[in-house]
């Protein structure tokens, strides 16, 4: 871990050309004493580092210097396949491997190929944390240490015991599984698993602890993720307490209720211009939620206790706001 954040921070100096002890610690998540003491490592070792004192000073590596130790370790090459979704990255726990690995990616880059990446690199923003009217995108946090052990378990194939809450206010239960693969969708993460012959699906989130255990998994040697989790996608929108909701829509919120709609079967457009849409929700709570969120911009036509739950939470809006307070 020390060497790979050594080589991080000589190569974090060779792009910035300057950095403050407080900016290094900020980059490689550490205190400023380590960086300190990681400065004196590397001037012990021979790299050329020197400090600048004044306003703008700080840490600066000899003109000229350039350091070979550009390979990739297992988790930042692992980050890089990823690397199509920052977020499914972290989502995986491997958020500040991808950073290295992007570190060293920018320092092989040819002389005079690496400004012109750099100010490209400047010019896109993929994922950002708030979408344009400032509400921030709440991704679920998964524990280092619990995401590099699920991970273990998964590319070592062998089995896994979790310590799991199945909603949020569940009580955890440990259980032993053979997992299968990883998935991210939307900012997060699931484990593919089986347990005991059977089909199961868990939110990284939701683990509390995990330990792989020596035990191979029983699982087939290949396996395609997008086929399995389609497959459990569609057992998961046909069963349960699902309802289908027949709507009328202003076709401006189509994308907003397609996003929370379990999916939509069937639309067409009324003379009106309005959409006519059937969609299913997860329960008759998720239905009155959703067509709640979309306002008058929606009408619930059937089935009729959706539109007495959306009339009677309304009139009783109406009646707590009707006089002053």
């Amino acid at each position: 871990m020390r060497a790979d954040r050594l080589v991080s921070l000589v190569l974090l100096l060779r792009q910035h050309g300057r950095l403050s002890a407080t900016a290094l610690a900020r980059e490689l998540e550490v205190s400023t004493r380590t960086v300190l003491r990681d400065i004196e490592a590397l001037s012990a070792a021979g790299v050329p580092v020197y400090a600048e004192r004044g306003r703008h000073g700080g840490f600066v590596l000899l003109p000229g210097f350039r350091t070979e130790l550009t390979g990739l370790n297992p988790d930042e090459a692992l980050a890089l396949l990823v690397a199509g979704s920052r977020r499914g990255a972290q989502a995986f726990g491997l958020g500040s491997a991808l950073a290295s690995a992007m570190l060293k990616v920018v320092d092989a880059l040819p002389e005079s190929y690496r400004a012109t990446a750099a100010g490209a690199a400047e010019r896109l923003l993929i994922d950002p944390e708030t979408d344009l009217l400032s509400r921030r995108l709440a991704a679920e946090e998964v524990p280092d240490a619990i995401a590099a052990e699920v991970l273990r378990a998964v590319f070592a194939g062998h089995k896994l015991r979790i310590h799991y809450a199945a909603a949020a206010d569940a009580s955890p239960e440990w259980r032993t599984v053979d997992p299968i693969g990883l998935v991210t969708v939307r900012d997060r993460g699931y484990l593919l698993a089986t347990r005991s012959g059977a089909d199961r699906t868990y939110r990284l989130s939701r683990i509390l602890a995990a330990e792989e255990l020596p035990e191979p998994a029983q699982r087939p040697d290949r396996v395609d993720l997008d086929r399995a989790w389609q497959e459990r996608s569609t057992r998961f929108r046909s069963g349960g307490d699902q309802v289908t909701v027949l709507l009328r829509l202003d076709p401006a919120r189509r994308e907003e209720l397609a996003g929370t709609a379990l999916a939509v079967h069937a639309e067409k457009r009324d003379t009106d211009g309005w959409l006519r849409m059937e969609a299913s929700f997860q329960d008759g709570r998720h239905a009155v939620w959703a067509l709640w969120q979309l306002g008058l911009a929606a009408e619930a036509l059937d089935p009729p206790w959706l539109r007495t739950a959306l009339h009677d939470r309304a009139t009783a809006l109406a009646t707590r706001y009707g006089t002053p307070s």
